[in-house]
């Protein structure tokens, strides 16, 4: 049966939508190649030799000590003494997730990539093949674990946001129903910062405003959100009641033509340090969306707006790339050969496009092999695992250096 099909028969009967989302990801993946961690505190580190830099990944044994993600090393040594450091397996993780997303795609043909580690299945009307939504579930979970030693917790719903939330709720090894009828009772009694995508910036706006749960979000006055957070507002209230209408999608690359972000600054700015900082900011979340949509743009292209509001735009073509050092270093190029501390600026953004489908793209030998060279495979998949942690436990948990030092010198909006 086609997509297409399945996808008219799914809008007939109430959806029922899955999120596998594996556990302990990273440290797993290397447990199952090395059966000796399993059972003791181990952590993925991103230089366990020299004994310092951050705990990228640990195991559910380490966090029983208080060892967490993006941890100092120093700091995770003097609370777990014995624990394992391994350093990350070049290509594990890619070849894991691959393997991972075929299993899923044993029960749907509809399936959504979230990061590498977890993924939407839109599976209505699939339990005539399949049996129950728990029994589903099971089979998945069983598979994952017995073909690629791994665990996965599953959150079921009617869409996309609770299946979410019903994946957090037990870990690991956890099945999990959550539908709209449970929301009052199940979801609203929840922090406000357990809500999926608030981060702790957002969390001390609401909590400002007086809204401590999920409750507080969905009962609160519309216009107070709208005049707090615009239209963001209304839908922060929408997904706190539940409602979430959005299909789970397979989307082709074709479908993205441009990704790009812009900010207003906090203050007009003529100091190109300054602006180098924001757009590598920028660039790290066109980045990280370019990624998750697996689209890599021909060029990149930049905005300048002055105090004045005169705008100008500058784009250079690349060969195809959706690395954030490659976004940032052709915006920086673009920004020092039309930077002028002369005239104050307001406003940058950066962004990728393919806006052209013609353009010219100078290509490389390795595009001609259909091959990447070691120093961008390895880049590709360490801007990868940053995307995950970043989505699992927030964006302001793993920084690029220059960020942290130009930390409150612009604000986004």
């Amino acid at each position: 049966m086609s997509r297409m099909a399945i996808s008219d028969m799914s809008r007939a009967m109430r959806r029922v939508i899955f999120l596998v989302d594996m556990n302990a990801f990273f440290i797993s993946c290397e447990m199952s190649i090395n059966p000796e961690l399993k059972g003791r505190p181990a952590a993925v580190a991103g230089d366990p030799e020299n004994r310092h830099g951050i705990i990228l990944a640990a195991n559910y044994e380490a966090r029983a000590y208080g060892v967490k993600t993006t941890m100092l090393i120093h700091e995770a040594l003097s609370i777990c003494p014995g624990l394992i450091l391994v350093p990350p397996t070049r290509g594990l993780y890619e070849k894991k997730s691959n393997e991972f997303m075929e299993i899923l795609s044993r029960y749907t043909p509809i399936i959504q990539k979230n990061s590498i580690d977890e993924a939407w299945l839109d599976l209505t009307g699939c339990e005539g093949l399949f049996g129950t939504h728990d029994q589903i579930a099971r089979r998945i979970m069983k598979e994952i674990m017995e073909e690629l030693d791994l665990w996965c917790s599953i959150g079921i719903s009617e869409n996309k946001f609770l299946s979410k939330m019903a994946s957090e709720m037990k870990k690991p090894l956890g099945i999990t129903e959550l539908w709209i009828k449970d929301v009052k009772s199940k979801l609203w009694p929840l922090a406000v910062r357990e809500m999926y995508g608030i981060g702790k910036q957002t969390e001390k706006r609401l909590n400002e405003i007086g809204i401590m749960t999920i409750g507080d979000l969905a009962q609160c006055d519309t216009d107070v959100l709208v005049k707090n957070f615009g239209k963001y507002g209304c839908e922060l209230k929408s997904l706190a009641n539940g409602i979430d209408d959005s299909c789970v999608e397979c989307t082709p690359k074709s479908a993205t033509k441009s990704i790009s972000r812009s900010t207003t600054l906090a203050r007009d700015i003529t100091d190109i340090d300054e602006a180098k900082a924001v757009l590598l900011s920028l660039a790290e979340e066109v980045g990280e969306d370019a990624r998750r949509k697996d689209f890599k743009g021909k060029s990149v292209n930049i905005v300048i707006r002055y105090s004045d509001f005169k705008t100008i735009t500058r784009q250079k073509t690349i060969v195809p790339s959706y690395l954030t050092k490659d976004i940032y270093r052709t915006g920086t190029a673009l920004l020092e050969e039309n930077w002028d501390r002369r005239k104050p600026v307001r406003l940058l953004g950066i962004g990728i496009s393919n806006v052209d489908e013609d353009l010219p793209v100078q290509l490389s030998i390795f595009d001609i092999n259909d091959e990447l060279p070691d120093d961008v495979r390895r880049e590709e998949r360490l801007e990868k695992a940053m995307d995950a942690i970043r989505m699992r436990f927030g964006s302001d948990k793993l920084k690029r250096a220059k960020l942290i030092e130009s930390k409150g010198k612009f604000h986004k909006k």
